[in-house]
C-alpha cells in the first residue's frame, strides 16, 4: 500500500493534505482498494460547514456504497468535479488526482490530531 510520508490520516481511511488554512482531503489507497471499482462519488456539503466525523459524502463502488467523513472539521468549499465524469480516478490515483474535496479549516490544530503515515500504516498492517 502506498502511504505518503506527507499526510495526516483519519481511522476512517482519509487523507488530509494541509497549504495554509486549506484542506485537501480524499480517501487512502488503502480504502480504495477495499472498496474495488469507484464508479460513483456525491458530494453535496459543498458550502456547509461540518464538525469532524460528519459524512462529508458518499461513494459508491461496484459491490458497495460507503460514507465519506471529514478528518477535520471546516467548510467544504470544492468538490474535485473531475470525479463526475471519471470517478475511477480515485482508483487510479487516490493521493493526486483523486482528490475528493477541499476545505476551509475551523481548527488547522485538528491537523496535529491525525496520525502520521507511519501510524496509520501500522492500523491497516
Amino acid at each position: 500500500m502506498n502511504t505518503p510520508q506527507n499526510l495526516r490520516y483519519s481511522k476512517d481511511h482519509e487523507w488530509v493534505s494541509v497549504d495554509g488554512d486549506i484542506a485537501t482531503i480524499g480517501i487512502t489507497d488503502f480504502a480504495q482498494s477495499q472498496l474495488g471499482d469507484i464508479v460513483f462519488v456525491d458530494v453535496a456539503t459543498v458550502g456547509e460547514t461540518l464538525d469532524a466525523d460528519e459524512v462529508f459524502g458518499t461513494i459508491e463502488a461496484v459491490k458497495t456504497v460507503s460514507d465519506a467523513f471529514m478528518p477535520v472539521s471546516g467548510e467544504v468549499i470544492e468538490f474535485n468535479e473531475a470525479l463526475n465524469d471519471a470517478p475511477e480516478t480515485v482508483n487510479k490515483d487516490p493521493y493526486g488526482d483523486g482528490w475528493m474535496i477541499k476545505v476551509k479549516l475551523s481548527n488547522p490544530a485538528e491537523v496535529e490530531d491525525l496520525m502520521d503515515a507511519a501510524a496509520y500504516t501500522a492500523t491497516i498492517a
